[in-house]
């Protein structure tokens, strides 16, 4: 799994969580639900770290919270 797919199943698991679809997520954090759907989508390679803040902020939840999971701490190096 990539940084990038983690970062896409972790707000997935939040969502789930909170029973909200992304495109309410998209609402509470100020940003287009494109933006939401794009991160979401396995074909797109990245997601900025801004994305991700405004996305927890939507959430109400820190950056260090959101990576604060199993997802991250199991990820093998991406050196390339």
């Amino acid at each position: 799994m990539t940084v990038k797919d983690a970062v896409a199943k972790r707000f997935e698991q939040l969502c789930d969580q909170r029973r909200i679809r992304p495109n309410e997520l998209a609402t509470r954090a100020g940003v287009t639900p494109s933006t939401v759907y794009s991160m979401l989508d396995p074909s797109r390679q990245r997601v900025s770290i801004a994305t991700i803040k405004k996305l927890c902020d939507g959430l109400n939840i820190t950056l260090g919270q959101f990576f604060s999971c199993a997802l991250f701490d199991e990820l093998e190096q991406e050196i390339q």
